[in-house]
C-alpha cells in the first residue's frame, strides 16, 4: 500500500481502511498465540500500513483545520 494512493481517499474510507488492518492484526496475533502463523512478515507489513493511514488521516485533519 502506497501513501499516494491513501492520500486519494476521503477520511471515512481511509478509516474503514484502518478498522480492517486492525482487525487482520488482531487476528495475525491470534494466529501467532495459537502457533499457527505462517507468513511472519505480514505482520509487520500490517502494522505499517496501519500506521501510513493514520499518518495519512493526520494530514488531511491537519490540512482541514489550517482551512479554517
Amino acid at each position: 500500500m502506497k501513501a499516494a494512493d491513501l492520500r486519494d481517499k476521503t477520511p471515512d474510507q481511509l478509516r474503514d481502511e484502518l478498522a480492517q488492518l486492525k482487525k487482520e492484526s488482531f487476528n495475525l496475533r491470534f494466529q501467532q498465540a495459537a502457533g499457527q502463523f505462517e507468513n511472519t512478515a505480514r505482520m509487520k507489513a500490517v502494522r505499517r500500513d496501519a500506521a501510513r493511514v493514520k499518518t495519512v488521516l493526520n494530514e488531511k485533519a491537519a490540512a482541514a483545520a489550517g482551512e479554517a
